[in-house]
């Protein structure tokens, strides 16, 4: 398995241990929501690479300066929704863009979601503990 592969079987693992996340997928692409809110978009293929979008906010603009973003497109970019993209030899950084699906949770997820401890998310849900 290459490393984009694995970077995103670590990402989503990562995502769907959020509370309430699961993923969907409306157009072939790796959506993972929360209360019915997309927070991270995942499409990894061997020919193509990873791709991930999440939501940034205000700290979209300082991500943006780095050489494998781009904001995304349908006008997403102008909401702080920004693109990552990894050709299939590229090594992502997974932690990295971990800590950017806990900030783009953060901010599309109830609050009270967030706010969760960590050692009761699991447990609040709907599909029960991971």
């Amino acid at each position: 398995m290459n490393a984009t592969l694995k970077a995103e079987k670590k990402l989503r693992a990562h995502g769907l241990a959020k509370p309430e996340a699961y993923e969907e997928f409306p157009w072939g692409d790796r959506a993972l929501k929360v209360r019915k809110k997309m927070f991270a978009i995942m499409n990894c293929d061997a020919e193509h690479g990873l791709t991930l979008t999440v939501k940034l906010g205000a700290l979209s603009e300082e991500v943006l300066q780095l050489p494998f973003t781009s904001p995304t497109g349908y006008g997403l970019g102008k909401s702080g929704w920004v693109t990552a993209r990894f050709a299939p030899g590229d090594q992502p950084p997974v932690g990295i863009l971990c800590d950017w699906i806990d900030d783009s949770y953060a901010l599309v997820a109830p609050k009270k979601l967030v706010a969760l401890p960590a050692a009761r998310r699991a447990d609040r849900s709907p599909a029960g503990p991971r």
